[in-house]
């Protein structure tokens, strides 16, 4: 108690220098928390649009070739069709299922006074498999649907709220798209996942994929194909030998990488991550620099300390004090100094940011939950310790080269 009633009392005697030296160390402690608490909330945000969705799929779909091919031109205009999903399957493993989609444009759907233009796509029981739907009413199109061609449809939130303004159950009421006529089987719960596949499925109208063909005469093209792997299996792997596949039952060109295209959700989920790795590294660069600029100033006044107390260092010298007792001093002076300035910053920054949390979590924004860990506080706080040691280092070194005789003399 009295080492640490000495150290409180040195640091005491200099207020005004104390205060200004920790408040360096108090602002970037207090940075490093809220740019840790924001960089959480973007990780936090970015995964949250990710919620709900499978990880392992792709999706595929073609454009005009490019090369010459076995007598066909360049510029050839092709199709997936229904008939190629069995032979794909049969030559590539490792694939789970696969949700083929048939846009059919946009249309102006309506119900009684009600309407709104909206997207509308014909899908299988499969693509729910794929996109995990998650339904407020009824059920999503099944094979019986499928196998019938009912009219039947799916429609999206946004979509039920402009043609049911007033909340009512939809169910077997009929919509007018465009003019065929379908009744509501199911209606989709708000998106939880952002990542869409050919459009916002909040405001679209989902049919079954033969009626689409049917309706409006595609005959058995599809527009683009969903292909879910099984799990911990590569997904580039199946998504580059679809596309082999594909090419070959079409007479494509193997090398002819213009005429399909495809987007990978597992490689994507790659290119998150990194994102995630960098933005976290870049907030703790930028956190500890700021913390650190403030450990220098407080290692410049506590070269000035030893200064001013060189003739008190040299009593103590002279009357068998070891060089290590001098050290301590010196260091514990400057943790304690660099501990209760950190300590306020982390509270500080702590509290700033549950004061925003709520705030922004009701707000629209790509940002979710700005909050720091318990073991990341712990972190800081040993990193306020470390740094408080190597800011007293130096001048505590500085102070062992003072010799007695010359202190004793010094005025």
């Amino acid at each position: 108690m009295d080492f640490f009633d000495e150290i409180w009392q040195t640091i005491s005697k200099n207020r005004s220098r104390s205060l200004l030296t920790a408040f360096g160390v108090f602002w970037g402690m207090l940075m490093l928390m809220i740019l840790i608490g924001l960089g959480n909330a973007m990780t936090n945000g970015i995964y949250g649009q990710l919620e709900g969705a499978n990880m392992n799929y792709c999706s595929i779909g073609t454009n005009q070739t490019s090369k010459p091919y076995k007598g066909f031109q360049s510029g050839r205009s092709w199709e997936i069709l229904n008939s190629d999903l069995p032979k794909v399957k049969q030559q590539v493993s490792g694939i789970k299922a696969f949700a083929p989609i048939c846009f059919a444009g946009n249309a102006l759907v309506s119900y009684k006074d009600n309407h709104e233009t909206y997207s509308v796509r014909g899908v299988t029981p499969e693509f729910n498999q794929v996109m995990r739907i998650d339904l407020l009413f009824g059920r999503f199109i099944n094979q019986i649907d499928i196998e019938e061609r009912r009219k039947v449809c799916v429609i999206g939130i946004e979509v039920y709220k402009v043609l049911f303004p007033n909340g009512e159950n939809p169910l077997g009421r009929n919509i007018t798209c465009g003019s065929v006529q379908y009744s509501i089987i199911g209606v989709k719960k708000q998106a939880s996942s952002r990542m869409f596949i050919g459009g916002n499925p909040d405001k679209m109208v989902q049919i079954p994929l033969t009626t689409a063909q049917q309706v409006y005469n595609y005959g058995e093209d599809l527009h683009s194909l969903l292909v879910l792997g099984e799990d911990n299996v590569d997904m580039k792997v199946i998504e580059t030998e679809v596309q082999d596949v594909l090419k070959s039952l079409h007479n494509v060109a193997p090398d002819d990488k213009k005429a399909i295209w495809s987007w990978n959700m597992s490689e994507e989920l790659k290119s998150i991550n990194y994102l995630t790795m960098g933005l976290t590294a870049l907030v703790w660069l930028i956190g500890l620099g700021t913390l650190i600029s403030g450990a220098v100033g407080v290692s410049n006044i506590m070269l000035v300390t030893v200064k001013e107390r060189t003739k008190e260092i040299g009593i103590r010298r002279a009357i068998g004090a070891t060089p290590w007792v001098i050290m301590k001093q010196i260091i514990a002076e400057s943790v304690l100094l660099t501990s209760i300035a950190g300590v306020v910053g982390l509270i500080f920054g702590i509290g700033i940011l549950a004061i925003v949390d709520p705030m922004v979590n009701q707000m629209e924004v790509f940002f979710k939950n700005p909050q720091v860990s318990l073991l990341t506080a712990i972190i800081c706080l040993l990193i306020i310790v470390l740094i408080g040691v190597l800011a007293g280092l130096l001048p505590a070194l500085r102070a062992l080269k003072i010799k007695p005789i010359e202190a004793l003399s010094e005025e």
